[in-house]
């Protein structure tokens, strides 16, 4: 019997949260949670172009707090100003225990890499795997790589600004290179022609995505970039944690994707022990080959 649940929202954890979960629900593989990036993006995109393929396998398709078509930051009882790795965490692991699910598999994209892997560190009883696509766990590094880009993009050499940062903050006090990375980076090129150069193989794939983001009507997520950078995001390295994975870690990259592959993609092999797997795709491998993310993502399921 096939499972294909109605969209709901519901209370969890301070926070209204939507979710469909599709499937056999008769299923004794543990489910899939799809953990979107952005942060503040959806998992609408991902279900409409690749849910078919997943028809065998229950999945969980979650919009995290504030994002797509959960409730907004403001409503939730920690509220907009900031937003935490700890809190999308604990939004898992509520929905987990709201659906009943014994154990799971997180599916994290991006940005939702680092929620999918602190979920299996911190619940490994209740992680079958973990399956990591073009993740991100360093930032002040995806900071640099974005202002190295920036640079080549203007014809200047690159100039960053960490040396200056360190020596200015007061001894004690944490140096925010990440954040001046960033904004130096966002200065010289608008950030989303910054990261529609780096993360997409060609044109017409992320002419195709923005068709169904516009299909869609989900497009926003500055409140939720905004609430995790008041928090430091772009100060967060998360490797140290790669060493306390206890749960088998799977990584599918894009090759053209250069926020990812191969630096942040080399902290996973090297730290968790993580099986990669490269393809001849950009940030969103399943809108450049299909059928290669199929085998890719199977196999990591399975193996």
């Amino acid at each position: 019997m096939t499972w294909q649940g109605d969209p709901s929202s519901v209370r969890l954890n301070g926070a209204d949260l939507y979710f469909e979960v599709t499937g056999p629900e008769g299923s004794d593989l543990p489910p899939l949670v799809f953990l979107h990036g952005g942060p503040g993006y959806n998992s609408y995109s991902f279900q409409d172009l690749f849910g078919e393929r997943l028809e065998g396998r229950r999945v969980v398709y979650l919009d995290q707090r504030g994002s797509g078509r959960s409730g907004a930051l403001e409503d939730s009882e920690q509220g907009a100003e900031t937003l935490d790795l700890d809190t999308l965490v604990a939004d898992v692991e509520a929905l987990r225990e709201h659906l009943g699910f014994e154990s799971l598999v997180p599916l994290g994209h991006g940005f939702g890499a680092l929620v999918a892997l602190e979920y299996a560190r911190r619940f490994p009883v209740r992680t079958a795997r973990v399956v990591v696509v073009n993740p991100w766990v360093h930032f002040p590094g995806l900071a640099l790589t974005l202002l190295a880009e920036a640079a080549a993009r203007r014809g200047q050499p690159l100039d960053d600004p960490a040396a200056t940062v360190r020596a200015r903050t007061p001894e004690g006090e944490y140096p925010p290179v990440g954040a001046a990375r960033i904004e130096a980076a966002f200065s010289l090129v608008n950030a989303r022609d910054l990261l529609n150069a780096l993360q997409f193989r060609d044109a017409p794939s992320r002419m195709r995505l923005e068709f169904i983001d516009a299909e869609g009507q989900l497009a926003g997520g500055g409140e939720v970039q905004q609430a995790l950078v008041n928090q430091g995001l772009w100060e967060f390295e998360y490797p140290p944690f790669l060493q306390e994975l206890r749960r088998p870690v799977f990584v599918i990259a894009g090759v053209h994707d250069r926020t990812s592959y191969p630096e942040q993609v080399e902290w996973l092999a090297d730290l968790a022990g993580a099986d990669v797997t490269v393809l001849d795709a950009g940030h969103y491998p399943w809108l450049d080959d299909e059928d290669a993310f199929a085998e890719a993502l199977e196999e990591a399921l399975t193996r």
